[in-house]
């Protein structure tokens, strides 16, 4: 199973920065110590062109020149340098690389991603372009040109909070369907309304969260009836776990890895690619963040050697 990483592009943070830079590096690096056939790629960086898929020309310049002020600096979370511009536009790579790779293979992963607090014309909440947002809009664009037909996408967002930035990206656009559950008093403060959104109580455990999430994919699955979706990118976040800084909710290891296992094997019986993106996990102790999300690697990698068998009994 291919995974595309960028952690070779890290910003300079201040001392005490809350977001966990190095989680990237500790994940491929745990990833090279696994048993199973992972084989890791570092990401290309997304152009301008392929930005402005889903951005405004004139914010993707003023990230790319430094032209941001203060406080679109403030929103972001990070102080603009070019690194921070290198990384982003590698960040949407790697989802860009894994998307195709999955209409390929099945399966494939962004060891980073999930930016999805980016809007077309500005950043927000660690995210400065949006990296599943450039890559739908892109497979769209290719799916088109070679195959001269419609790519629908789904965008699952399991990351514990609301992915306001590809809502708004997709608001008026019915072949990109975005789905977000993630916890209600969370930021951001001010959501935008996803095509559904299931918002979860602070506290949520496993058997509530599962229950919501079947309820939310019946409802997913209900409303394709007539035209299913040709792509999933799958927002994979762990800052529903227990421990998360951030998260509010209550999940276990066992009840995330429950999480992937349903959405990877409800989008593998139905023969729909996914790309994941790892998104958010803020725990206290980061070596269990990494954990966490070596965990759904693991899952993924489980549903990717089933693709080829769910592919013959379809052919059959």
């Amino acid at each position: 199973m291919k995974l595309f990483h960028s952690d070779h592009f890290v910003l300079p943070l201040p001392a005490g920065h809350r977001f966990p830079m190095q989680k990237y590096r500790r994940l491929r690096e745990c990833v090279a110590l696994e048993p199973g056939p992972f084989e890791t790629h570092e990401a290309p960086a997304a152009s301008d062109g392929e930005l402005a898929l889903a951005h405004t020309p004139n914010y993707i310049a003023s990230v790319a020149e430094g032209l941001l002020g203060a406080a679109e600096q403030r929103a972001i979370g990070f102080p603009w340098s070019p690194r921070m511009v290198e990384r982003a536009r590698r960040s949407v790579g790697a989802t860009i690389a894994a998307a195709r790779t999955a209409l390929r293979e099945g399966v494939a992963a962004n060891l980073a991603g999930g930016t999805h607090h980016a809007h077309a014309d500005h950043g927000s909440g660690y995210c400065v372009f949006n990296d599943a947002a450039v890559a739908a809009r892109l497979m769209q664009a290719e799916w088109h040109r070679a195959r001269r037909a419609l790519l629908r996408v789904l965008v699952i967002d399991l990351d514990v909070h609301q992915g306001d930035g590809t809502a708004a990206i997709f608001e008026d656009d019915p072949t990109v369907f975005t789905f977000s559950m993630h916890g209600a008093k969370n930021f951001p403060a001010r959501k935008r309304c996803s095509d559904l959104d299931v918002e979860l109580p602070d506290g949520c455990g496993d058997a509530p969260y599962l229950a919501a999430l079947e309820r939310a994919l019946d409802e997913v699955w209900r409303r394709h009836d007539d035209a299913p979706p040709g792509l999933v990118f799958y927002l994979a976040g762990v800052d529903v776990h227990e421990a998360d800084r951030l998260g509010r909710l209550a999940l276990t290891a066992a009840g995330l890895a429950e999480r992937d296992r349903r959405v990877l094997a409800a989008l593998r019986e139905r023969r729909i690619p996914v790309a994941l993106s790892m998104a958010g996990g803020y725990g206290s102790d980061i070596e269990q963040t990494v954990s966490l999300h070596l965990a759904s690697l693991r899952e993924a990698q489980a549903s990717w050697a089933a693709w080829p068998a769910a592919m013959e009994q379809c052919r059959a």
